[in-house]
Order: C-alpha cells, then structure tokens, then sequence
C-alpha cells in the first residue's frame, strides 16, 4: 500500500514509541502535520522555535527516550539551534526534524534554504536529508539509534516538502534497537580492588544514560561502602541530598570543603559524566592530562575516555549497566573512610544552609527556606542561566530522580519551555520555574503555550533589573563602568493576567508565601514576580563587596 512521505514520518515515529512532539508549524512540512492529525500523538504547537527545542530536549532530559521537534527551514530552523547546542553539551537524546526546500530548488538559495549538512554539524551527531519517501523508515531508525546511543545528542533530519508529498511503498517501520557497552567482568573486579585499597575515595555522579532504578541501586551501593558521593553540575537529582553519603554538587561555586577533598581524593570515581569545565572548576579539580589522584572514569562512549583526563581505569559503559555490575560487591564490615564520609555530608549541610537576611526588602534564603517546607519531594524543579539559578542549585535539597530540568552548557530562557514540557509529561505533579528577568524574556512566550494547554506551571521570576551575572563580572573587572548590563522589564504580574494566567509581585520576603499558595490554588499558569534589590547579587557577597575586589 502507498502512503505519502509525510505519512510514512508519522507511522516511523509511532514505531519508534513517540507520544508527543513541540513544533512550530510551517508550509515546508504541511504533509506531516496532516499526517499527525490523524494519529494519536500529542503535539505542542509552541511560540518559537528555540522553546520548541527545548521541550523537545526537555522530554528527552526525562525519559532518556529521544524528544521529538519539527520546525521550518530557514529562521524556523536557526532559531531552534539553540535547543540543538543544549542537548549536544548536555548530551541529551533529541531528534530536529526540518522541513526543507524541494528538491528541485536545491543550491539556487532557494527561499529560506539553508544546507543544513554545513550549517549544524557541530551542533548534532549527525545531519541527514530524506531524498527518497521509501528510505524514511532506515533513516528515521537510524536517527532514535544515532540519538541513544553511545553519548546521547540531538540529531537533524531535513525533509524536502516534495519528498513528503510523495506516494511511496516502503517497509513498515520497526523500533530501533539500543546500543549498549558493558562493563567487562575484569573491570569490575579491577575497580573493586582500587577500591578496597583506596584510603580516601570519592565519587562524581554525572551525565545521562541514568534511570530510576541505576540511581536507587547506586544509592544503595554507596550506603553498603559508605562511599562519598558529589553530583556533577546540573546533575543534582542523581542522589537524594539528604542521604549520609551525600557530599554536595559538583560546579559553580563549590563548596571549598568539598573542593579540598576532591583535590586529595586518592581514588576519584566520575561514573558517567564528562566532568568538564563547569564541575571542574575551569579544569582545576583534576591535572590534566596526568590526575594527581588515581581516576577510574566510566562513560558510554570510548572517545571521550581519555580525550581530557588520562584514566587508571577507563570502563566503556552506560552508568546504568555499570551500577548492575556492582550488585553483588561485598562491602567492607566498617569502610575506613566512614567518618570522612560522614564529616563531608555535615560539611554540605552546613553549605546549604541559606542565609537569613540580606540586602534589600526581599531576603531569597527565607524564600527558599519555605519552599523546602512547603513543596514535595517529586516536585520538578527547571530553570536557565543566571546567578539566581544559585539560590535553587545551593539551597534546594533535591530528593529523586526526575526533579530537575537545567542546562549544563549554561544556555538562558531554558527554564520556561522545559517547565511546559515538564508538566504536560507528568501532568500531576507540580512543576516551578525559576528565572531572572532577562532569562525569562528569552523564551517568556512559550508561556501562551502553557495558557494553551492549560499546564499549570508556576514560574518565579527573580527580578533585579539588569543581566545579573553579566553585570557582577563587570563589576569585578571594569568597577564603575556599567555598560549593557542594565534592563527595563514589564510589570511581569499583569504580562501573566495578560496572557490569561495568574499573577503576583512580591516586594518584601513576608509576601512570598501567602503568593505561592494563591498561585498554587490558583489552577492556572503562574508568574510570581520576586523583586530583587541589585545588591543581593549572590547568596554571600553583594556587588559593592565585588566591585572592590578589583586588583586584590
């Protein structure tokens, strides 16, 4: 039986397990959203093409299963790069599908052509164009076992609108087939002896390839050896904060305590992250290309082993095939590094303790103190980039796997579109953006998406007029020379009544609260403006403190 290119991408998506995709519509593609009309898949029609990228690197963030994205060639196209390069650097399974120019018109700079070959590679594991309907099913296969496997990244599929019009025969699409590396049985037996002989051990949990059961299992793994244990940046959700083992985040700003053990660790476990400039403190943690400690690094895929950091130990493999191998390890009756343990889960408790006052009429450590109280262990945290993200990533105690949603590569406006993507996955569980005001307006239209569908996000914008982190670096380097860093905002409260959502503005620390919960009963999506004096630029230090550093 024939069917149409565009029938044939819609069948190949449903083979490979997809329920939802975000688009931005576009005539380059028409064939396909006909196609989906008639399928069960859900479609998040969004504002942008960068937000619909994100959604989609979001899904893929959650479920280790690709998230799917269609836009338009051309701005439709560029403009969801930045989706592309987060799930490259946060090593995110994604699949961009582009409508493209007829084939026909190709290398004439058709209308919005671009050739996408040239034009992404850097950003995807691989580009590919459909020329012939009948090969959809091999390319589309292909694209999910691209996307999985190894290191997860994004992927690019571009679709001539021509070939999706087509009326081809091909074979039904079947799933892909997942590629997995296994630790070898020496390996293991190899690490469990550095193990036993190790004096002051150290784990850094990191990457993807993690699922809910490799997460509890190596908890449990970690208590059996009273392991220390830090998250990589971005990675907090890989251990529960409040577990005895738990020795605190791996990133910005580390804790100096946590940092001093890293650095005389002398067996330095990374399982599954690639331990890179921002959880290396700028490449300062661990000696390049000779570690000081002795480093067993575990990774999914043989050419980031050794590319960085030369390793004692370097097993290829998933983080969740390597936690099965560990299953039936004998601890040690009483691990000589417990009180070194224990005094390093102490040390991060101490760290993530938020201050109680500060400058200005709004105080964040109270705020995030009540949020601590008053929201739920599954509750989905998401945000972008900018100093307030330091007040969630120091001083929220994440719990389970599944609760964070931020980007590694450090990319703003991620944390709107991912609270939207979050919550139309897990619709019964709260999802909180956080945002400054120039990281909401990035992507602050994806919130017509959320009204839309009637997501029920609630997003905190913390507000303090200007470019924040980009303004303390100023600060610190050019003292008294403010230059584009100031910001004029609207009143964020009334934009969320314009839009059909719930609105709030909080100008002193006691009005939090009782502005959460109206937002929370509210049943609608949510802004919840928070307004920030300027000098409560990070938790401990202001930006006349930092403005005075210059030259010391």
């Amino acid at each position: 039986m024939k069917k149409t290119g565009g029938e044939l991408i819609v069948e190949a998506l449903k083979a490979n397990g997809v329920k939802r995709l975000s688009c931005v519509p576009g005539e380059s593609f028409l064939a396909v959203l006909d196609a989906l009309r008639d399928s069960d898949i859900d479609v998040l029609v969004c504002r942008q093409e960068g937000g619909a990228a994100m959604m989609a690197d979001c899904w893929g963030r959650l479920t280790g299963e690709p998230g799917i994205c269609m836009v338009t060639r051309g701005p439709g196209a560029t403009n969801a790069s930045a989706g592309l390069h987060i799930s490259r650097q946060d090593s995110i399974p994604m699949i961009l599908f582009i409508g493209q120019v007829q084939r026909e018109a190709r290398e004439r700079e058709a209308f919005q052509e671009v050739e996408f070959r040239r034009a992404f590679t850097e950003f995807a594991k691989w580009v590919g164009e459909i020329d012939d309907a009948a090969r959809i099913p091999e390319f589309v296969t292909r694209a999910f076992a691209i996307a999985t496997s190894g290191r997860p990244g994004p992927v690019v599929l571009t679709l001539p609108e021509d070939m999706l019009r087509d009326e081809v025969e091909a074979p039904r699409a079947k799933r892909y087939t997942s590629v997995e590396a296994h630790p070898g049985r020496s390996q293991v037996d190899d690490f469990y002896i550095r193990l036993l002989k190790a004096e002051r051990p150290m784990v850094i949990l990191g990457g993807t390839r993690w699922d809910a059961d490799a997460v509890a299992d190596f908890a449990g793994f970690a208590e059996r050896f009273r392991l220390p244990v830090g998250c990589s940046f971005r990675r907090q959700m890989l251990f529960d904060h409040l577990h005895p083992c738990y020795a605190g985040d791996v990133g910005i700003g580390i804790n100096p305590v946590l940092a001093k053990e890293i650095k005389e660790s002398d067996l330095l476990i990374l399982l599954g992250g690639r331990m890179s400039e921002m959880p290396s403190s700028s490449y300062t943690l661990i000696d390049i290309p000779y570690p000081q400690q002795s480093l067993v690094h575990v990774y999914p895929d043989p050419s980031e082993l050794g590319r960085v950091y030369r390793p004692d130990l370097a097993i290829c493999a998933a983080p969740s095939d390597f936690v099965a191998a560990l299953a039936d390890l004998e601890a040690p009756a009483e691990p000589h590094w417990t009180e070194r343990t224990q005094r390093m889960h102490q040390a991060y408790l101490s760290w993530s303790k938020p201050p109680a006052t500060g400058p200005g009429a709004v105080h964040m450590g109270p705020l995030m103190e009540w949020l601590e109280a008053n929201t739920g262990p599954e509750t989905i945290f998401t945000n972008g980039a900018g100093n307030y993200a330091t007040w969630l990533h120091r001083f929220h105690r994440f719990r389970r796997f599944n609760t964070q949603a931020a980007p590694t590569s450090g990319s703003m406006g991620y944390g709107l579109p991912a609270a939207v993507a979050a919550k139309r996955l897990f619709p019964e569980r709260e999802v909180i953006c956080f945002a400054g005001d120039g990281c909401f307006l990035m992507h602050g239209q994806e919130f017509a998406t959320a009204i839309r569908y009637g997501l029920p996000i609630i997003a905190i914008v913390v507000n303090n007029g200007m470019y924040g982190t980009i303004r303390m670096h100023q600060e610190r380097e050019y003292p008294g020379r403010v230059s584009s860093t100031d910001l004029t905002n609207p009143d964020f409260a009334a934009l969320a009544r314009a839009y059909g959502g719930h609105g709030e503005t909080v100008e002193s620390t006691e009005e939090f609260a009782p502005a959460f919960e109206r937002a929370r009963i509210g049943g609608k999506p949510a802004i919840i403006e928070v307004k920030l004096d300027r000098e409560a630029i990070t938790p401990t230090r202001t930006l006349s403190e930092i403005a005075q550093t210059k030259g010391r």
